[in-house]
């Protein structure tokens, strides 16, 4: 499996597409894992089926609890992907929320990120502050990487911050809002682009929350190394199961 960091070296525009683990059906995690990496995804964002997704849309998060009433668990979530690990190349990102890793206990959630080959998590609901005073020296332990969102209403004292903070990438929130396709990328999200883009951060870039298709996917890449679509995808399976990836990602690229 290359890294996350090997991925951004390499190339630019990248796609990253979510899905939820369990969803539509509870053994699906494999095969659309599987069918993304063969069809020109660059790093696939696994999410965590959880009860309360504060920052997702009604897309995600009727994926969310079709997966828990599937028997999604973490457990299970985390046996699927060691099946995987060693035969599937791409970086994998786990987006879940804090109060999952704290139920299932720290450590005992690192070292199965570990095990299962994830190497970067996105928690956005982690406190900055408890990340530095905690959980940027837990996940140094086992060797996981943080990502911060940064929305249109973040200062830039933060920005900076979570600049320094960075080691994998920032995802950039494109509008102020929960997750779900919007349409069209506006006047404003362009400003906002533009404005972060003129900050010259070191760290990656990647776009989500809003796109959709090729339009949003291409206008992302001009200002960032890539975009992430989640609630799309979410809606192609929905309509069509696994058996029509392949035309969704060819419709993207």
């Amino acid at each position: 499996m290359k890294s996350l960091k090997n991925i951004f070296q390499e190339k630019e525009n990248l796609l990253s597409i979510f899905f939820t683990a369990g969803y539509p059906n509870l053994n699906d995690t494999t095969t659309i894992i599987s069918e993304l990496a063969n069809n020109n995804v660059d790093f696939i964002e696994v999410g965590l089926p959880y009860s309360d997704p504060l920052a997702d849309g009604p897309t995600i998060q009727d994926s969310s609890q079709v997966a828990l009433q599937n028997g999604m668990n973490l457990d299970i979530v985390f046996e699927q992907l060691k099946a995987i690990k060693e035969t599937n190349s791409k970086p994998l990102v786990l987006m879940g929320y804090l109060n999952q890793l704290l139920k299932y206990g720290e450590d005992k959630f690192c070292q199965a990120c570990l095990e299962s080959g994830i190497e970067t998590l996105i928690l956005p609901d982690l406190p900055m502050v408890e990340y530095e005073n905690h959980y940027q020296q837990l996940f140094k332990k086992y060797g996981l990487t943080n990502v911060f969102l940064i929305t249109p209403h973040t200062s830039e004292e933060r920005i900076r911050k979570i600049d320094a903070l960075t080691e994998a990438f920032i995802y950039v929130v494109a509008s102020a809002s929960i997750t779900g396709a919007k349409g069209d990328i506006s006047n404003s999200q362009i400003t906002y682009f533009e404005r972060i883009k003129t900050m010259n951060l070191k760290s990656d870039l990647i776009i989500g929350f809003g796109i959709s298709n090729n339009e949003t996917f291409k206008t992302a890449c001009q200002f960032a190394n890539g975009a992430i679509i989640g609630s799309a995808f979410i809606k192609e399976l929905s309509k069509n199961g696994v058996s029509e990836i392949d035309n969704f990602i060819q419709s993207i690229r």
